[in-house]
């Protein structure tokens, strides 16, 4: 709850409340909080319909106990109706007062009497009609219908509703694939090899993994498997000088160690102290020697030339909105305006960083054409020593756009999250 009513206040998500508690806990205080933020619009309207109280009246405490006793009603199979109720209410009399436990009994006992026959949202506007059913903010519904159609934005924003699934990938670092496969094997862990990358596997869960202590053992790392896309598409040799910038929290540092065979040199640059933190210890959990750090901004600071540069950057994440729920209520259309800027003088400052025949990726986890392929082709207007390269030897056809020169992945599409890459080669 607290959680909640601190991203209401702040707009930040801050997890590490939830670290002090065990793993069964933490995983369900997970599940209602992203759950919540999947299904936040329709959960207020429901609020809004069933209490007598004006939903921005509400002070945030209660407002996100509703919105935890309704998703318990509507979405967590294993809770009791009067379990999920009469819990709504002890904290609502201990934490606020006994008439607010009194007032929160009223609205959950109503909302169950009508459980089977609740009401659907029945705006006039068209926008915010669609927006509060599949709870996304009304600017990115009013873009991705004019993008997509209504049909195709409809099943993107199902998509980013469902409860993610999660790949992970062997480390061949630290064991070999079959050796990884035998583990999940002998543990009955349920898995799908992914037809497009070797070495990574779909799963229902990471629970496994983490209680064996795989993770920390280095044997294996989560990274979806369109994540593994543009260190793919970088393909980095054994042997070569390569820049992973903006790499933080380092899972493509560690794929390109792999990919390199240790050796060579991978120079992963961030600007957050506290993030360069976590590709360190990363690089040693995980055996990637040839990692070295720099903390530093790309935008400001001089490199020398490299043979291959991988330019993941910040972008909006419209991509991965079921794994970031909260990041649909975070995000403005400003934001984007601003990210698109940041992007251009990334891509700008890699650019320079590249020796003639080496070769630069550029990624994003982002479904907007501004962060993607109009950023690219700006990119080209300006620079005439780079080129696109195809993409057709990496990578599988039906995630390839652009005549074969880039590709986008969609969660409603793919089953998988959203990203986008280029691979550009320098030819003089």
């Amino acid at each position: 709850m607290r959680v909640l009513e601190r991203f209401d206040k702040t707009q930040e998500l801050d997890l590490e409340p939830l670290s002090k508690l065990d793993h069964q806990d933490r995983q369900q205080a997970n599940e209602y909080i992203h759950g919540i933020f999947r299904r936040r619009s329709y959960l207020d309207f429901l609020i809004s319909h069933f209490s007598s109280i004006q939903l921005e009246e509400m002070e945030p405490f209660f407002r996100n106990l509703l919105r935890v006793g309704i998703y318990d009603l509507l979405f967590m199979d294993g809770t009791p109706d009067y379990a999920a109720i009469n819990e709504a209410v002890e904290i609502a009399k201990k934490q606020i007062s006994s008439k607010t436990g009194d007032l929160t009994n009223a609205i959950l006992r109503r909302m169950q009497r009508e459980i089977e026959s609740l009401p659907k949202p029945d705006f006039e506007d068209r926008n915010k009609l669609i927006a509060t059913t599949f709870s996304h903010p009304e600017w990115m519904v009013e873009r991705w219908v004019k993008q997509f159609g209504e049909r195709e934005a409809f099943m993107l924003m199902q998509a980013n509703n469902q409860r993610p699934s999660y790949y992970v990938r062997v480390n061949n670092l630290k064991t070999k694939t079959e050796n990884f496969l035998l583990r999940m094997e002998k543990n009955d862990i349920e898995f799908e090899e992914s037809d497009w990358l070797p070495g990574y596997y779909k799963v229902n869960s990471i629970n496994p993994f983490r209680s064996k202590g795989w993770f920390d053992k280095g044997v294996c790392f989560v990274q979806d498997v369109a994540a593994g896309f543009a260190p793919t598409i970088l393909d980095p040799q054994p042997g070569e000088s390569v820049y992973d910038l903006c790499a933080a929290p380092g899972t493509k540092t560690l794929l390109m160690a792999n990919l390199m065979e240790n050796q060579g040199t991978i120079l992963a640059v961030d600007i957050a102290a506290d993030r360069m933190h976590k590709i360190a210890d990363n690089a040693e959990k995980f055996g990637a020697e040839i990692v070295n750090l720099q903390r530093a901004d790309v935008i400001e600071e001089r490199f020398k030339l490299a043979d291959a540069v991988l330019l993941d950057v910040p972008c909006t994440g419209t991509g991965v909105l079921s794994k970031r729920a909260d990041l649909r209520w975070r995000r403005t259309l400003a934001d984007l305006k601003t990210v698109v800027e940041t992007q251009a003088q990334l891509l700008d400052a890699a650019a320079n960083m590249v020796k003639r025949g080496g070769r630069l990726v550029y990624s994003t986890c982002s479904l907007e054409p501004e962060e993607n392929m109009q950023q690219i082709e700006k990119f080209l207007a300006e620079y005439d020593n780079f080129e696109l390269d195809s993409l057709e030897d990496y990578l599988p056809e039906e995630v390839l756009i652009e005549d074969g020169k880039a590709y986008q992945t969609w969660p409603h599409k793919h089953n998988c999250d959203g990203h986008f890459g280029v691979r550009l080669l320098r030819v003089k």
